[in-house]
């Protein structure tokens, strides 16, 4: 949610933001809000005169009875009446006024920053650099559900009983390299000197709605039926609710947490969601970076945050490249982000393995988040990144180390996490 103050002093500013993200159907909103802000504060307005006008007449009434004046302090309170009944009237008139406003602001979309490339989808997305050189072996790379099969680590057939598409069972030394990834990725994080958390897995539709755009919110969540509560599609979601409504002290900014938590999205309208192999699923589990900062560290950290990720990925032996989202790929909360994206070398390409936000102060502005200063309460910056995904972390970890004999290499980082084994070696 942007200021309102944009709204009333630059319209053209906001009218060329949604028209950079190709969101035109939207442009009527920004007049919209523009007119009903004016009737807005002209009703609150008329309201606060009459209100002072009543307390100057009842303090009148007052005095007109001690002065035994009682007729005339009778026609002014029939007066005072009428001011109540109208202050009354107004009042609703901007309550109705003021939801309305807040709804349509809800779905005008945050001021991108200037350096986010114009583009109608991801197609138009730019890549941004590469960190280490992607490799295709002289042998053909098997798929990841086979070399889970290899390693006896995959079961979707009884997933499929038990749970329906979207679902898996991990097994034996996947499932163990699976967790071993997750635990690198904490202590990976907590060695960065951010706080490790795990936070609710559930959330309330207000957090929801202060976290994410109401399109993004029917195509991720699942909602828990006949309770206020929604299964979290990341841990950000309940991490940045944390902070809902409350005043942070200016000294104690910066907040930098790292969270774990299982992930669950309904991935309405995915393709390929009964494919096999584990890229695209109903449920995975995630490391997450969150913080929240002054606005004029946000770029700062968000610098950081995607260098992080970049690094873990090249300590497990997975080259990658950054890719920045251009404007009509970046969600309606966010003002700038880019993916970092993981090689495969068995399709030649590469694939998405994490996402690094910055958000301005959208979501702190939904939720109430400010921090106190010297200047009075402002509102914090808040931004977010993906340490490790995962299974799709693990897949770009499987194809970047599996062998001609279907064998698995551990990496030295990872080792500690996987009992000192340097290798996973086939069943068969």
């Amino acid at each position: 949610m942007i200021d309102i103050k944009l709204i009333r002093e630059n319209k053209d500013l906001v009218k060329e933001n949604i028209k950079k993200k190709f969101q035109d159907k939207k442009l009527p909103l920004v007049d919209e809000v523009y007119e009903l802000d004016i009737k807005c504060r002209e009703a609150k307005g008329k309201g606060d005169e009459l209100r002072a006008l009543k307390n100057e007449k009842s303090a009148l009434i007052g005095t007109l009875m001690r002065e035994g004046k009682k007729e005339e302090a009778e026609k002014v309170k029939a007066e005072v009446s009428k001011y109540g009944d109208e202050i009354e009237r107004l009042g609703k008139e901007e309550e109705q006024l003021r939801k309305k406003i807040h709804a349509d602001m809800m779905v005008i979309p945050n001021i991108m920053d200037s350096s986010v490339p114009i583009g109608e989808d991801d197609s138009k997305n730019v890549e941004l650099e590469k960190f280490g050189e992607p490799i295709i072996p002289s042998f053909e790379v098997p798929h990841h559900a086979d070399i889970c099969a290899r390693l006896n680590g995959l079961d979707k057939e009884s997933a499929g009983r038990t749970s329906g598409n979207g679902f898996y069972y991990l097994m034996g030394d996947v499932a163990r390299l699976h967790s071993a990834m997750l635990s690198y990725a904490r202590d990976f994080m907590i060695d960065k000197g951010f706080t490790y958390c795990i936070p609710p897995f559930m959330i309330r539709s207000d957090v929801v709605n202060g976290v994410m755009s109401f399109e993004e919110m029917d195509a991720m969540m699942y909602k828990i039926e006949g309770e206020d509560l929604y299964l979290i599609g990341t841990s950000e979601h309940s991490m940045i609710g944390k902070f809902q409504g409350q005043i942070i002290k200016e000294e104690e900014l910066p907040i930098t947490l790292t969270s774990y938590s299982p992930c669950f999205r309904k991935e309405v309208g995915a393709h390929g969601i009964e494919e096999r192999g584990l890229y695209r699923v109903h449920q995975f589990e995630k490391q997450e970076m969150v913080v929240l900062c002054k606005p004029e560290d946000g770029m700062k950290f968000y610098d950081k945050m995607w260098k992080y990720t970049v690094e873990f990925f090249r300590s497990l032996n997975v080259p990658v490249r950054t890719l920045e989202c251009c404007s009509g790929d970046l969600a309606d909360l966010k003002v700038k982000s880019c993916d970092v994206e993981a090689f495969s070398p068995r399709q030649n390409k590469y694939f998405e393995v994490g996402s690094c936000s910055i958000l301005g102060d959208a979501q702190a502005r939904r939720l109430g988040i400010r921090m106190k200063t010297k200047n009075g309460n402002e509102y914090v910056t808040t931004l977010n990144n993906t340490v490790l995904a995962t299974p799709r972390g693990l897949i770009a970890f499987l194809e970047n180390n599996v062998n001609e004999d279907g064998s698995v290499n551990i990496p030295e980082a990872l080792r500690p996490y996987m009992g000192g084994i340097e290798k996973l070696v086939p069943k068969d």
